[in-house]
C-alpha cells in the first residue's frame, strides 16, 4: 500500500508539474500569437477572395516539408496540403492544395473557397463516408523571421465529393500544437503528443484524446498502465488486431539555461481499447527483428498487409553549440501480428537479375571441375550528383541504385496491377536521397515519396521531388519527379534584404546567428510532420 502511495503521489505530481509548464508556457506564448493573428487574419482575408472551386493544371508544387500527402479513399489521387518552406532568411507557409492524378502522372492545383489557414506540422486523416472525408487537426504557423509560432487547435473537414472545406467547432478539443499524430479508429479520430513552443518556452505532450465521427464531439482519455513519455514526431497506427502502436519520437528538454537536449526516442507502446465505454490500457512491448536505428523526422504509412512502414529519418550528434545530422533514405516493416521489424531490401530490376542469374549459369555450368564458391550479392551503385542552386551554390547529392540483396522479401507477395505512370521503362531508377520530414502515402500497394530535407553544411536543402516503389514487389525506386535546381534558394547572411523574395504575404527577416541555426534545426526535429496513411494499403 506504501508503494501504491508513493506512486500516485509522483503520478500527480508529475500532473501537477506539466500543468504549471503548459500554464507558464501558454501566458507567454500568448503574446506572440497575438501578434501572429494579425498576419493570419490578412491571408484569410485574401482567401475570402476565392468564390468558386477552380483546378489548374500546373507542375510539381513548390519544395517543402511538414506538409500533409493524404490518399484518396475512391479515385486513383493524392492529396498534397500545406508545409512550409526554409530559404536561410524566411520561412513560407502554405495552405494550398494540390492534387496528383496517379495514373496519368499529373498535378492540379485545387482552389476552394474558405480553406483553413496556412499551416505546417499538422495532421491529416482521410476516411471514407459520405465521399470521402479528409479531417485536419492543429499544426503551427511561423512568422516570417521564424521566430514566433502561432499553435492552432481547429478542426476541419475536407467533402472530397463536393470540394467544400468546413470547420467543425467542438469544445473539450486538445490545445494548440504541432508535431501530434492522429489516426482513425473505428468511427473515431485518436490523437496522441505534439507540442507546443514559444519564443522562449516549449512543452511536449503525451495526451491522447477522441473525436467521433458520429456526434463530432472532442473527448480526453485517461489511460491506465505506463505510457510514452511527452514527444512529438512519433509513429502511430493502428494494428490489424486493433491496438494502436506508437513508436519513438522526438522531444528535448533544457539542461541549463539557453542549452537544450533532444532525445530520440526508439521505445513502443500498445494503446488498447478494454471494452468499457472509455477505458484505455497502454503496454510497453519489446519487437524482435531488425529495428530501426536512432531517428527523428521518419515518415511513416500503412502497407499492404497491413505492416506499418518506416522511411528516411535523421540522427543527430548533438553538442552544445552544435547539432550534425545523418540522414536516411532506408525502409523498415512493423509487423503488429508477429511483434516483429525486419528491414525493407530491394531485389534490383527484373531484367538486371534475369542477366545475373545467367552469369551464375554460365559460371557454374558443367564443365566446370572446381567447385564455385558462393556469387556474393552485387554492390549498389553510388551515383553522385552535383545540383546547382539558382544562387550558384553546388550541392552535392549522393545516391544508391537499387541492388540485389540476398534474404531480401517483400512484405507481402500478391501480384498488384501497377499503374500506368510506373510503368515507363525510361523513368529512372535511382532512390530517393537521404532526408527527414517527406510525405509518404500508400495506394495499390505502391509508396510514394514527395519532399522533405536534408542538410549540407549549414545549408538546408528543401525538396519537391517524387518517387514511386511498388512494395509487391520490392525490385527498385522509379523517380516520377525529379529535384528542380531553379527551385533550391538559400539566402546566406551577407545577402541583402533586395535579394531575398518578395513572394506576397512575407516579410524579410533577420539574419541568423550561428545558434538561431542549430535552434532551428532542433525545432525542425519537432516537427516532423509526416502524414499517417491510414487509407490506400491494400
Amino acid at each position: 500500500m506504501g508503494k501504491k502511495g508513493k506512486k500516485e503521489k509522483k503520478g500527480r505530481g508529475a500532473e501537477k508539474t506539466a500543468a504549471k509548464m503548459e500554464k507558464k508556457v501558454s501566458k507567454r506564448s500568448r503574446k506572440e500569437e497575438e501578434d501572429l493573428e494579425a498576419l493570419i487574419a490578412h491571408f484569410q482575408t485574401l482567401d475570402a477572395r476565392k468564390t468558386q472551386v477552380t483546378e489548374t493544371p500546373c507542375g510539381p508544387p513548390s519544395p517543402r516539408l511538414n506538409a500533409s500527402l493524404s490518399v484518396h479513399p475512391e479515385k486513383d489521387e493524392l492529396i498534397l496540403f500545406g508545409g512550409e518552406y526554409f530559404n536561410g532568411q524566411k520561412t513560407f507557409v502554405y495552405n494550398d492544395l494540390y492534387v496528383y492524378n496517379i495514373r496519368k502522372n499529373t498535378w492540379t492545383n485545387v482552389d476552394i473557397p474558405g480553406p483553413p489557414p496556412r499551416r505546417c506540422a499538422h495532421q491529416a486523416v482521410v476516411v471514407p463516408q459520405g465521399g470521402g472525408q479528409l479531417w485536419l487537426f492543429g499544426g503551427e504557423f511561423a512568422s516570417p523571421d521564424g521566430e514566433q509560432f502561432y499553435h492552432y487547435k481547429d478542426l476541419w473537414v475536407l467533402h472530397l465529393a463536393t470540394r467544400t472545406w468546413e470547420q467543425v467547432r467542438s469544445p473539450g478539443g486538445p490545445s494548440g500544437r504541432s508535431g501530434h499524430r492522429m489516426v482513425a479508429w473505428k468511427r473515431e479520430l485518436i490523437l496522441f503528443g505534439g507540442f507546443h513552443e514559444s519564443a522562449r518556452d516549449y512543452i511536449y505532450y503525451n495526451d491522447v484524446y477522441s473525436f467521433s465521427l458520429d456526434s463530432f464531439t472532442w473527448s480526453r482519455l485517461s489511460p491506465s498502465g505506463p505510457g510514452p513519455t511527452p514527444r512529438s514526431g512519433c509513429l502511430m497506427t493502428v494494428s490489424p488486431q486493433g491496438s494502436i502502436v506508437v513508436y519513438g519520437g522526438y522531444s528535448k528538454q533544457r539542461v541549463r539555461k539557453d542549452v537544450d537536449r533532444g532525445t530520440q526516442h526508439a521505445d513502443m507502446f500498445l494503446l488498447k481499447s478494454e471494452g468499457g465505454e472509455g477505458k484505455w490500457v497502454w503496454t510497453r512491448i519489446n519487437p524482435s527483428g531488425v529495428k530501426p536505428t536512432p531517428r527523428s523526422g521518419f515518415s511513416a504509412a500503412v502497407a499492404p498487409n497491413q505492416q506499418t512502414l518506416l522511411f528516411g529519418g535523421v540522427c543527430d550528434e548533438e553538442e552544445e553549440e552544435r547539432l550534425d545530422g545523418m540522414f536516411f533514405n532506408d525502409l523498415y516493416f512493423y509487423d503488429a501480428t508477429r511483434n516483429r521489424w525486419f528491414a525493407g531490401q530491394l531485389k534490383g530490376p527484373k531484367a538486371e537479375r534475369k542477366k545475373r542469374r545467367r552469369g551464375k549459369a554460365e559460371e557454374c555450368g558443367g564443365l566446370c571441375e572446381q567447385e564455385q564458391g558462393p556469387v556474393s550479392a552485387q554492390e549498389p551503385l553510388e551515383v553522385v550528383k552535383e545540383v546547382v542552386a539558382e544562387d550558384g551554390t553546388v550541392v552535392t547529392i549522393k545516391q544508391m541504385l537499387a541492388s540485389p540483396s540476398v534474404g531480401g522479401r517483400p512484405p507481402a507477395q500478391a501480384e498488384t496491377e501497377a499503374c500506368a505512370s510506373t510503368a515507363d521503362p525510361d523513368c529512372p531508377t535511382a532512390e530517393p536521397c537521404p532526408r527527414s520530414s517527406a510525405m509518404l502515402a500508400v495506394k495499390h500497394g505502391l509508396l510514394y515519396v514527395y519532399g522533405g530535407m536534408f542538410e549540407a553544411g549549414d545549408r538546408q536543402v528543401t525538396l519537391s521531388d517524387l518517387h514511386c516503389l511498388d512494395l509487391h514487389k520490392m525490385e527498385a525506386w522509379k523517380t516520377l519527379v525529379e529535384m528542380d535546381p531553379e527551385a533550391h534558394e538559400w539566402l546566406e547572411e551577407s545577402d541583402s534584404e533586395e535579394d531575398s523574395s518578395s513572394s506576397e504575404g512575407t516579410e524579410t527577416g533577420d539574419e541568423e546567428s550561428g545558434e538561431d541555426k542549430e535552434e532551428n534545426r532542433r525545432c525542425s526535429r519537432d516537427r516532423s510532420g509526416a502524414c499517417q496513411a491510414a487509407l490506400g494499403a491494400d
